[in-house]
């Protein structure tokens, strides 16, 4: 899971990046793309690490992407977004915060302000797109009625000044994911106040259509991310941080994307594994091998849960509790699976 880091000039990304990936400070860097792979914190794998003893504990990953420049642009050149189009999806850092030789912050006002941006530049990606369509069609060359139906509702929607996000279905729509909308992508919209500033801004709204909203005090996150983690704890009790911000930001990274983690156990690894809220379990052995899904017999599955009342995988099949389940079976979050094959 890559999400690519967005805001304007003077916003904090830079400081968000650092806070989040726990990375030194660096100067002098504003030119170059930055990446930072983080584990996902979660206390089931430590759990299970600790119950089977096994030679490796691998966590599931995220990827931060600071891309060193991006968006706003007077010439409202789209390819500024080209960076992030990869990305599964974007953290947009507002300034909410007073800094010297800067004026007061309009959170609410950047916040349009980059939406309004990123709709204008998948409005010039779709509208270039039906030209060529309709170029083609003068020339005798059939167009893909599918697709021009879905860039129709698109320009509609993006005319209006809305971001594709706001029609969950047009944003996933396969026929369209070449074109990577960065209006399309979810988006966590990160509010950069000052230390002592624990609140949503005032006035209008929290985040944009379809998006989620929240917190980060980022020069204070950015200090805690350097300290030694007993200096870290008696800071988050100093300032009533209920968490350090990469394990809430990342949480509602997970919730925003509909993801969710399953495990496979064993003397050897224990591993958590990332896959979308609803995938079958051929689709989930695919995430560990190709193999695994092309000869996928059964997947013998025992709830998280089920195994902490059980104490034990042993004790946990004696009370019936593991079960095995076809390709078809939704796959649940905290499933503890062994896919059993034939290739």
């Amino acid at each position: 899971m890559r999400l690519g880091i967005i805001g304007l000039p003077g916003s904090g990304k830079s400081t968000v990046f650092d806070a989040l990936t726990q990375s030194a400070p660096e100067s002098g860097r504003r030119a170059e793309d930055r990446i930072g792979t983080i584990r996902v914190p979660d206390p089931r794998v430590d759990i299970l690490s600790r119950m089977y003893q096994p030679r490796k504990t691998i966590f599931a990953q995220v990827e931060y992407f600071l891309p060193g420049k991006t968006g706003h642009d007077k010439k409202k050149d789209p390819n500024l977004w080209t960076p992030v189009r990869d990305c599964d999806a974007l953290i947009h850092v507002v300034r909410n915060f007073r800094a010297y030789g800067m004026e007061a912050p309009t959170p609410h006002a950047d916040l349009a302000t980059l939406d309004e941006e990123m709709v204008l530049a998948d409005l010039m990606v779709v509208e270039k797109r039906l030209e060529r369509i309709e170029l083609d069609r003068k020339r005798g060359k059939p167009s893909d009625p599918e697709e021009l139906s879905l860039l129709s509702r698109c320009r509609e929607r993006l005319e209006a000044e809305t971001p594709l996000r706001g029609d969950p279905e047009l944003a996933r729509a396969p026929q369209l994911r070449g074109f990577a909308f960065v209006s399309a992508k979810p988006l966590l919209v990160l509010f950069n106040n000052e230390d002592e500033d624990d609140a949503l801004p005032e006035g209008g709204k929290d985040a944009p259509d379809a998006a989620d909203a929240m917190v980060i005090r980022g020069k204070l996150e950015q200090e805690l991310a350097q300290m030694t983690e007993a200096e870290a704890r008696e800071f988050l009790e100093e300032f009533e941080i209920t968490a350090p911000a990469t394990d809430r930001v990342v949480t509602r990274s997970y919730a925003l994307l509909g993801l969710i983690s399953f495990f496979t156990v064993g003397d050897d690894e224990v591993r958590a594994w990332t896959i979308r809220r609803e995938t079958p379990a051929v689709d989930a052995a695919e995430v560990i091998h190709s193999d695994i899904k092309k000869g996928f017999i059964r997947a013998e599955v025992l709830a998280y849960d089920d195994l902490m009342a059980a104490g034990s995988y042993a004790e946990a099949r004696k009370q019936g509790t593991v079960r095995l389940e076809g390709k078809t079976y939704l796959v649940q979050d905290g499933d503890i699976i062994h896919f059993r094959f034939n290739v």
